[in-house]
């Protein structure tokens, strides 16, 4: 089923200044999906567009078929849940609790079914009994999880995360990643993000499109587009770090493999077949 549909889409600031260029793509429900790209790309551009944050300045973005347009915010924006970069550009109760209630609260909703939710939202994301707690205490993970509470609770479809990673500790990342994973696999809610951290995107997402400059250069899924090493390093990205370790060891012919590992896991099941063909 067909979530998200962008076609044909370009946008225009203010200034005259183009943040995107023709960009047509498609999200099916359940998905999990990397917008790639580095600085300045147009990712965070384009995410505001699903939800009617900004209007495309041409082409269409339509969500579950209704036009992305005032008359219909109130059905997408329930749909598509935003995750910002900074949480602290989206916390600003003086509780968590108060946080996850006033998206709530927006949708009508109240009384027990409103304190179910809450609850909840909190046990997903590994934060219960923190309700009576100030957002603006946590740490940056704690805060990042709260953000992601506050959009979860009004149960999207769609979850839009814009550099879910940025700011985050290692121990940090590794846990929102398998959180993510979680929320897609459990209860089937599909996962777009915008990021540019190569070495997560193989973690997290099915699907890859490539954003430079505002326009779409590459798409498939993650290994047809990691496969592109010279267009990924000419627009100032890398290869996940494992992947340019193996690429390094193809180089001094220490092994020999045609598709380069994203992930350590794959990394390690190469390793164990080149060491298992070696013993033979």
């Amino acid at each position: 089923m067909e979530l998200i549909n962008v076609a044909g889409v370009s946008y225009i600031y203010s200034d005259g200044q183009l943040a995107l260029k023709n960009i047509s793509l498609t999200i099916s429900k359940g998905e999990k999906v990397a917008i790639l790209g580095p600085n300045g790309a147009g990712k965070s551009t384009l995410f505001q567009l699903f939800n009617g944050l900004l209007q495309a300045t041409s082409g269409t973005v339509t969500v579950k078929g209704l036009p992305v347009c005032k008359e219909h915010f109130p059905k997408i924006r329930s749909s598509v849940g935003m995750v910002f970069q900074d949480p602290d550009d989206q916390l600003f109760n003086s509780t968590v609790r108060q946080e996850i209630a006033y998206g709530l609260m927006n949708m009508h909703i109240s009384g027990q079914a409103m304190e179910d939710a809450i609850a909840w939202a909190l046990e997903i994301v590994g934060l219960q009994g923190y309700g009576t707690k100030s957002p603006h205490n946590l740490s940056g993970g704690e805060k990042k999880r709260v953000a992601l509470a506050s959009v979860l609770a009004m149960r999207p479809e769609v979850l839009v995360l814009d550099e879910p990673t940025a700011s985050l500790d290692p121990l940090s990342v590794s846990k929102l990643i398998e959180l993510l994973k979680s929320i897609n696999r459990d209860f089937g809610i599909t996962l777009i993000l915008a990021t540019h951290d190569v070495d997560i995107v193989p973690l997290l997402a099915d699907r890859v499109y490539l954003l430079n400059k505002g326009e779409i250069v590459l798409s498939g899924s993650t290994a047809e587009v990691f496969a592109h090493k010279g267009i990924i390093r000419q627009i100032d990205l890398r290869l996940p770090r494992v992947a340019h370790l193996v690429e390094l060891l193809v180089h001094d012919r220490v092994l020999k493999v045609d598709d380069l590992p994203l992930t350590i896991g794959k990394a390690k099941h190469l390793l164990e077949q080149e060491r298992t063909q070696d013993g033979n």
